[in-house]
């Protein structure tokens, strides 16, 4: 495949440096521009105050950082890291110009023509973006990645909602600082602390997964009727989102079978070999102390893409359910899922 033109949006922050890590030797896309905000019309390894735990790739250092303007931008595929306060004035603009745009960004995952895509769960919502661009006259569109924690959440629920019929879940988040961005959590707020609370987070979980798992009918993505309450936590650690799942089912549960089928489970970017598809995108641990963040965060075939589930074991009665999810909040949970969404669609031709 020739290599496809691809921007950042808001590239200096902490989600464009995790693109550009991510893409700096990527066999289908090609970075041709970063923008931004005060930065623009400087170097990018000038202006770019880089946390990544290697070095700026040296093919993005002397890039010029242009003003975030559809009309500065040269691109067949975009990633949008703008923080949602930007995102929902700029996306727009960027979509009427035409551009592909896929964003990381909260902003317009609550709109029923907006599909909110991981790809080993629902990618066929990506059906709607004709729709979208219908309604809204757009000559482009705007898919979106969901909260980092619903996603390696949601990749779980899929094999064991395929194999049962789940009508409850519970789940408890201990969720990473890197996920509240740059500079994060106050250190003498969370240091030796667990914060009980994520300002608008449960809502965010309660209704993504239901809009993941729901249905199109009528050009609208309709809400599943699988009932979830979560409770969110930040905890000092710094990457990887640890969660406590309890499910509720109509039938009885097998657990062996729901580990066989966590196991077995792969979807369209893993039957389509994408470069950033995770082999097999879940890992079931069998030690009764995982998985861990600091042992698990980095799991799978491409570094933390993969989601790895321990401690499987029935509930309180034989309908129910208990399990532990660990996914990368930053990898999985963030960029690396948008360009997974970039891949499937260059795949299926959809770009």
């Amino acid at each position: 495949m020739k290599r496809i033109n691809t921007a950042i949006l808001g590239a200096t922050g902490m989600i464009g440096q995790s693109y550009l890590y991510l893409l700096s030797n990527h066999p289908w896309l090609q970075v041709t521009s970063l923008t931004g905000g005060e930065s623009a019309g400087k170097k990018y390894g000038v202006v770019a105050k880089w946390r990544m735990s290697s070095d700026i790739p040296e093919q993005f250092r002397d890039i010029t950082v242009k003003p975030t303007e559809p009309e500065e931008v040269k691109a067949d595929i975009i990633f949008s890291a703008l923080p949602s306060s930007v995102a929902k004035v700029v996306e727009p603009r960027f979509a009427e110009a035409g551009y592909c745009i896929i964003s990381d960004s909260s902003a317009f995952r609550p709109y029923d023509d907006m599909p909110v895509v991981i790809p080993e769960v629902n990618p066929e919502h990506l059906g709607i973006i004709e729709v979208q661009k219908s309604k809204r006259k757009w000559d482009g569109f705007i898919v979106s990645n969901p909260n980092c924690t619903v996603l390696g959440l949601n990749i779980v629920l899929k094999p064991i909602h395929d194999l049962l019929t789940i009508k409850k879940a519970v789940v408890t988040t201990m969720q990473a600082i890197s996920g509240a961005g740059f500079p994060g959590v106050p250190s003498l707020s969370i240091t030796d602390n667990i914060i009980p609370y994520i300002a608008e987070e449960e809502e965010k979980v309660r209704f993504e997964i239901s809009k993941i798992f729901g249905s199109i009918e009528d050009g609208k993505i309709k809400l599943s009727d699988i009932k979830v309450e979560v409770c969110c936590n930040r905890v000092p650690t710094i990457d990887g989102h640890l969660e406590t799942v309890y499910l509720e089912t109509e039938e009885r549960v097998d657990v062996d079978r729901v580990k066989d089928a966590l196991r077995s489970f792969k979807g369209k970017p893993q039957e389509l070999k994408l470069p950033t598809a995770p082999i097999p995108p879940i890992i079931v641990r069998e030690e009764e102390d995982r998985p861990q963040p600091h042992l698990d965060r980095l799991a799978g075939s491409v570094p933390g893409m993969g989601v790895t589930v321990g401690r499987v074991r029935r509930g309180l009665d034989a309908n129910s359910l208990w399990l532990h999810v660990l996914s990368h909040n930053t990898i999985r949970g963030g960029s690396g899922s948008s360009i997974l969404i970039g891949e499937l669609m260059l795949a299926q031709k959809m770009i």
